[in-house]
């Protein structure tokens, strides 16, 4: 390719765990009534998954890279276990609320491919720790000052005790995350089914 040719449009992806569909839509429905606050915007139901490694913006050959490392990972169930309460991050003036996963399973599984991943050159590795959650819902910035959240008024209250069990992932996703006014859209590029506890 000249220097002077167009590059090839870049792909903004992250790698996730996709829960079952009881659970996403057992969510959902809770989120309805839970974060109804005016400054939330709900996290829907096909967009509910658990962030394993966020790439970035990736060329089309280093997703194909991705791809390849995300369908030669060794399927194995992961079993996550959904925490009650609705965590604020940050608490004071949260920009976001999320559910908290306990799963080692998860945690285990997230080195795995951070280290193929990173070893392959296509993630840069967080600092902080892994925190395994589900975003439920992003808070509306202020008019006229995008990095300022507003305030949320009614804060959302616990998951009801069906949802608070261990269900286990169904498998995990290469996505392409393609940013549009109403949130963003996932486009699954890659699968790997996982199989069951047991």
């Amino acid at each position: 390719m000249s220097p002077d040719a167009p590059q090839p449009a870049r792909i903004r992806a992250f790698v996730a765990l996709d829960l079952p569909e009881p659970v996403r839509s057992g969510i959902d429905a809770w989120g309805v009534g839970e974060l109804d606050d005016e400054a939330l915007r709900r996290v829907t139901a096909e967009r509910l998954h658990l962030t394993l490694c966020f790439l970035g913006h990736l060329p089309p050959d280093d997703i194909e890279r991705a791809v390849r490392i995300v369908t030669e990972a060794r399927p194995r169930p992961v079993p996550v276990t959904l925490g009650a309460e609705p965590v604020a991050k940050p608490k004071g003036r949260p920009r976001l609320f999320a559910l908290e996963a306990d799963s080692p399973a998860a945690v285990e599984l997230q080195a795995e491919l951070s280290q193929a991943l990173s070893g392959a050159g296509l993630y840069e590795p967080e600092t902080r720790p892994f925190w395994p959650h589900l975003t439920v819902a992003r808070v509306r910035a202020e008019p006229g000052k995008r990095r300022r959240p507003r305030r949320v008024r009614t804060r959302p209250g616990e998951l009801p005790q069906a949802l608070v069990h261990t269900f286990d992932s169904v498998r995990i996703a290469l996505y392409r995350s393609n940013l549009r006014p109403g949130g963003a859209h996932y486009e699954p590029l890659a699968n790997l089914d996982l199989p069951p506890t047991g």
